[in-house]
């Protein structure tokens, strides 16, 4: 090297130094005043002078080397990696986050604020395990004796996580006894003893893999993304959805362009078109702690597939087969949930789903049986078929399950449908239900067809039993309350009409077999996620004798 290189390579190296230091500072400032973007601008800017600083270091003669020098380099660079991993997580651009996570833990292993950023994220990953070692890890550097308190709730919220992905032991009690009062609980991505395979009904579906008890957990899962707000009248509510559905689709796209992953899942869902031809996943895709990001790679967005994909596979929180538990009860809400996404419609439902923050639970309404499809109702299955008809097709399908074949074949159907237009016309709904029993009875329909016809006249029956005088004229004459009810959520599932009837049935009668069966329909109605009290306040029984 030439002299003057020489003398002009310590003012250099100070420039570049003093350069560095101002970067530092500013980025740090932007940091804490949370301009994500900006920060990442100028932390990348001083990842580039460092990493050029310590190239031309190595390429200097050993002899001349400053190894405190290379060595505060390479902490340096080592910060900054971190701090732009935890900018770019608060922007959600976890892919990129988490990169930054390894460059800097390549550099210092035990990094604790990096250690403990790619657990947080991981952990906002639903990755539970792989969070829980870094946080393990973060625990044995130093740097982390002030803040052990903080790692260890990090921990116990991890375990807590990881056992309730493991094992569906959820309990919302707690928060259900409180009133619903503050966040949501956070819960864990689960995935029961289900598998996506070719449906009968339509396209791809979801289906148990072994039997199932009424009220047990089928899915847990996270909003892709999700938009709420507040409807108002009917022009101003239309107007509303119209400005939720744009800013829910914005959503989506910022979260399929930052990650690969979720742009691989969203993109196998269905557009509505050649279902057949649709290529059925491995379940290993849905499961979060394995990692399958390809080869690291965007496509580019093709929004008119994503349009066509959302108009398909959208969920709203308050239909029909759905319960908001929460705040959120009080707001309209559109989401994308991958997984529930595969769960077709029938008439013949055996699941419901509770909407609980931006998680979804879905759960057996009714006992199923292993290799039944999961099927949710899109529109309501307590109606007539010909209404059911009209619904589906509003839907875009015609619906094909075993209760729609039976009871647009039944050999009655003149005799039900002069039974439909008495009721129309508003004869007396216990001569209906009494007419409707000698049907059944003469046309020897049995089994679970028995219940098909019932659930399609559950109004008529429904007005019957809540009425003290009809019942009084026509109890004697039709099945008892416990018989229908029973028939129908065995074809139906649970359904907060049928509830509300029993349970008000148990307000005026009381006794432990009564509470017994409401427990049961809460169960299918709520599922397994709380304990009796807790559902007792869900229910809002007014039992005094606190015994039971």
């Amino acid at each position: 090297m030439r002299e003057e290189d020489l003398q002009q390579e310590p003012t250099m190296a100070a420039a570049a130094e003093e350069q560095m230091q101002q970067l530092r500072s500013k980025a740090t400032e932007l940091l804490l005043r949370e301009e994500w973007e900006e920060s990442i601008q100028l932390y990348s800017h001083l990842i580039n002078l460092c990493q050029d600083q310590i190239s031309k270091t190595h390429h200097q003669d050993s002899n001349n080397r400053d190894p405190d020098h290379l060595s505060k380099l390479h902490k340096s660079l080592c910060l900054s990696f971190s701090n732009r991993a935890e900018a770019r997580s608060k922007l959600q651009d976890f892919t990129q986050a988490l990169e930054d996570c390894d460059r800097a833990l390549q550099i210092e292993a035990t990094h604790f604020k990096t250690l403990l950023c790619k657990g947080k994220i991981l952990l906002s990953l639903n990755r539970y395990s792989n969070a829980l070692d870094c946080f393990k890890a973060a625990l044995s550097d130093p740097q982390g004796n002030g803040n052990l308190e903080i790692v260890n709730g990090y921990l116990e919220k991890c375990k807590k996580l990881e056992l309730q992905s493991r094992t569906g032991s959820f309990d919302l009690s707690d928060w259900v006894l409180n009133g619903f009062r503050g966040k949501p609980p956070e819960l864990a991505e689960f995935i029961g003893p289900v598998l996506v395979k070719r449906s009968e009904i339509s396209g791809r579906g979801l289906f148990a893999t072994k039997n199932i008890d009424a009220g047990t957990l089928v899915l847990v899962t996270k909003a892709i993304a999700i938009e709420r707000g507040i409807l108002g009248g009917q022009d101003s509510g239309e107007n509303a959805q119209l400005v939720m559905w744009k800013n829910f689709i914005d959503k989506v796209k910022e979260v399929v362009t930052k990650c690969q992953r979720t742009q691989l899942l969203v993109s196998m869902l269905s557009t509505g078109e050649n279902e057949e031809e649709l290529e059925v996943p491995e379940m290993g895709l849905f499961r979060p702690e394995i990692e399958k990001n390809g080869n690291g790679f965007l496509e580019k967005l093709d929004m008119d597939k994503i349009l066509s994909i959302l108009d398909v596979n959208s969920l709203v929180e308050e239909a029909v087969s759905a319960k908001v538990l929460g705040k959120n009860s009080d707001f309209y809400g559109v989401g994308l949930w991958l997984l529930a996404s595969f769960i077709n419609h029938s008439c013949n439902p055996n699941s419901r789903r509770l909407h609980v923050g931006d998680y979804v639970i879905v759960h057996a309404s009714r006992d199923i049986k292993a290799g039944e499809e999961i099927t949710f109702m899109y529109f309501d299955t307590l109606s007539l078929l010909d209404k059911r008809v009209e619904m589906s097709k509003s839907w875009g399908f015609n619906c094909r399950c075993k209760r729609c074949k039976f009871e647009d074949g039944v050999c009655s159907k003149q005799e039900l449908r002069e039974i439909e237009i008495g009721l129309e016309k508003g004869a007396d709904v216990g001569g209906a239900v009494y007419r409707l029993e000698e049907g059944i009875r003469r046309w020897a329909v049995r089994g679970k067809e028995k219940g098909y016809l019932r659930a399609s006249f559950w109004a008529a029956y429904s007005a019957v039993y809540s009425s003290d005088r009809l019942m009084k004229r026509w109890g004697r004459r039709i099945p008892a309350m416990e018989a229908v009810v029973d028939s129908v959520v065995e074809v139906v599932g649970s359904d907060e009409r049928v509830l509300k009837m029993v349970v008000e049935g148990l307000k005026k009668n009381g006794g432990m077999v009564e509470f017994e069966r409401v427990m049961k329909l809460g169960r299918g109605f709520y599922g397994k996620v709380v304990k009796k009290q807790a559902m007792r306040n869900l229910l809002e029984i007014g039992i005094q004798d606190q015994s039971y």
